[in-house]
């Protein structure tokens, strides 16, 4: 695969885990990976790292093969301007920023560009995130290149843009949710005996293996549920109560009015 320069623009939560990600994997040098933010502390952490850092959109485009922007979504519109005159149908363009489809991206930076619609999540600083991405139709020749690149820093699906906001809530908003499961399994340990540290290690390290009998067997969550409730037990007499005060009702529902929240908002 060719080697390209990276470039990420805003280096925010999610830009910032990006870099780490890439640093760790090992899937371009330090040397070919470029920043941009308007942040001095930002900046600072960034050369830090080793990693090539300034506050020009620009130039950090100018110098990049692959193009990452990271911007609040209030922001894109003047950083897809700004860099507007480094783009050209050879470069890609990949955008991260929530709520602001493929067309529209289109229209910002030109009709010939190659671009990318990624949503990834916090994960990725641990070469660990979900990433889903869609398309528009000039990426043909770079959608390997794009795959790869984010396979390097966890797995990768290909979506429907239309699925986009979807995937928005229960990829990325899905972290919070996961780890507020472990914060109340956390407080529930500490209830029943176990110090604070020794609560989070065991609640982590069991929410962990929970996910990979998942992802390794394939089995639907149910089956592997009824390995571990026995007639009476403890186990199911905990899931009942659990269900009895709305436990899987909730989460459902939270789901719900983030996509309903995503929804609301790309209408105004």
């Amino acid at each position: 695969m060719e080697n390209k320069k990276i470039g990420i623009i805003g280096v925010g939560n999610m830009g910032g885990a990006i870099v780490v990600g890439l640093l760790k994997s090992g899937f371009v040098g330090v040397e070919d990976i470029y920043v941009s933010d308007r942040k001095e502390n930002v900046l600072s952490e960034m050369n830090e790292r080793g990693v090539h850092a300034s506050d020009d959109n620009l130039l950090t485009a100018q110098q990049s093969d692959v193009i990452i922007v990271a911007v609040k979504p209030y922001h894109i519109e003047h950083v897809l301007e700004e860099i507007k005159p480094a783009l050209n149908p050879d470069k890609i363009l990949i955008s991260i920023v929530a709520g602001v489809g493929i067309d529209e991206l289109g229209n910002m930076a030109g009709s010939t560009i190659p671009i990318f619609r990624v949503m990834p999540n916090t994960a990725i600083a641990l070469q660990e995130s979900l990433t889903c991405i869609s398309a528009n139709s000039n990426t043909a020749a770079h959608r390997h290149y794009v795959i790869e690149l984010f396979d390097n820093l966890g797995k990768t699906i290909e979506i429907p843009e239309e699925l986009m906001a979807a995937a928005t809530v229960l990829s990325s908003c899905g972290i919070a949710y996961a780890l507020r499961y472990i914060r109340a399994a956390m407080q529930g340990g500490i209830e029943i005996g176990f110090g604070a540290e020794m609560a989070q290690f065991i609640t982590a390290q069991t929410v962990k293996g929970a996910t990979e009998l998942i992802l390794q067997t394939g089995h639907h969550p149910e089956r592997e549920i009824d390995k571990v409730t026995t007639p009476r037990g403890v186990t199911i007499t905990g899931l009942n109560e659990m269900e009895h005060k709305g436990f899987s009702s909730s989460l459902i529902q939270g789901v719900l009015a983030s996509y309903k929240k995503i929804e609301k908002d790309l209408k105004k």
